[in-house]
């Protein structure tokens, strides 16, 4: 039953801690990747296709969301989800080539999107007109595993033992979860008489989705290539680079639990222009910055300003989608999947040819064009109609 009042109860909790698996994970696997490339011999195209593999796992698993869920239920979904994404994640840590790492990531790309995409549902259809919050905190409690994640790998590689070893800690995390919770979930589902939900969604929809690809495109953009360009800029080591752009998830982890606080009467789009905007110029500070400290608090600045770009895009996604949830949320997968595909392969193939300082430029010009989108097509007036 949808909760008319925000209370962060079982359904909250299980839900973002879902995420936190894989988010300890992913924190240090994108930060790592310049290591991964150093170990691997390849070059920065070549390493950024474990971005792409993640890509396209996220458009397969989009295509088939609806159908998966109108079969299993959202909850059994997620636990499925969670299942892939560990299988994945070990494959990954154990496998030493290119092609191999490839696979396995794509293994827990599908795993990560199937599990992303119902969670963001069940709390958006649990906690109804508190559903902004609801997924922004719950994003948050992810982004403190992907900061956990992040200074585990950065300690690790500090060390002799293998960085990849610390990407197994979302396996025996997984586990406890399931026992100690997931239990405890309430299965009972009962199919849609109408099956599956299928069919076309508005033009305005689909403008709103390639601005919501543009916001991911930027986000793994920074994720992926941040340690190697505060390496280019300040000449640290890559073990100190890779610890320090913690402070990207950190800022993220901030915004996603205390930024739903901030100018609580404003509008999703309102809210959306606003933090766009910050992580624009925090990152064009960034960029320009060969200050390690300087880089650390623009870096945190931008990943305030990423923070909660998700999930208030996606229920722009969600109003232009009518009475489609679950359609609209697998299109939207898509979106994220065709930004994680080609925005760190794209970013690591400019950097081979011009330099990781300029091919970062890219960066800027897609966040002016998710704003643009934003302020061009305002979806308040969607609610309105309804």
């Amino acid at each position: 039953m949808p909760t008319t009042t925000y209370k962060r109860d079982k359904v909250f909790w299980l839900a973002a801690l879902q995420t936190g698996a894989f988010g300890i994970f992913m924190g240090g696997f994108g930060p790592a990747l310049p290591l991964l490339q150093e170990a691997q011999g390849t070059s920065a195209a070549i390493a950024g296709l474990h971005g792409t593999a993640l890509g396209v796992a996220s458009i397969i698993a989009g295509a088939f969301n609806a159908h998966i869920v109108h079969r299993y239920g959202r909850m059994t979904t997620v636990w499925l989800g969670l299942i892939t994404f560990n299988i994945g994640a070990l494959g990954f840590v154990l496998f030493p080539r290119a092609w191999q790492t490839i696979l396995a990531i794509f293994i827990a790309g599908i795993g990560l999107s199937v599990t992303v995409n119902n969670t963001f549902m069940k709390l958006s259809i649990h906690f109804a007109d508190h559903s902004a919050r609801a997924t922004s905190q719950a994003n948050g409690v992810n982004s403190a595993f992907v900061l956990l994640g992040n200074f585990i790998i950065g300690v690790i590689a500090s060390s002799s033992f293998s960085w990849k070893l610390g990407l197994l800690l979302c396996i025996p995390f997984t586990i406890v979860l399931y026992l100690l919770l997931g239990r405890q979930e309430e299965y009972e589902y009962i199919p849609e008489e109408s099956g599956r939900q299928k069919g076309s969604l508005s033009l305005k929809y689909w403008v709103s989705w390639v601005g919501m690809t543009f916001c991911i495109a930027a986000e793994f953009a920074i994720a992926f290539w941040a340690a190697a360009l505060l390496r280019e800029r300040t000449d640290m080591s890559a073990p100190l680079a890779t610890t320090l752009v913690l402070a990207f998830p950190l800022g993220m982890m901030i915004g996603r639990w205390f930024g739903t606080y901030l100018l609580p009467s404003l509008d999703i789009d309102q809210r959306l222009k606003l933090i766009v905007a910050i992580q624009g110029l925090s990152f064009l500070v960034f960029w320009a910055s060969d200050i390690a400290l300087a880089s650390f608090i623009a870096l945190f600045f931008v990943g305030f300003g990423t923070s909660m770009q998700f999930a208030l895009s996606t229920l722009r996604l969600l109003r232009f989608g009518a009475n489609k949830p679950d359609l609209a949320i697998g299109k939207a997968s898509w979106g994220a999947g065709i930004a994680i595909a080609l925005s760190p392969f794209f970013l690591g193939f400019l950097a081979d040819k011009f330099g990781i300082v300029n091919a970062f430029l890219m960066v800027p010009a897609i966040v002016i064009c998710a704003f643009v989108i934003v302020v061009l097509l305002p979806s308040d007036h969607e609610v309105e109609k309804r």
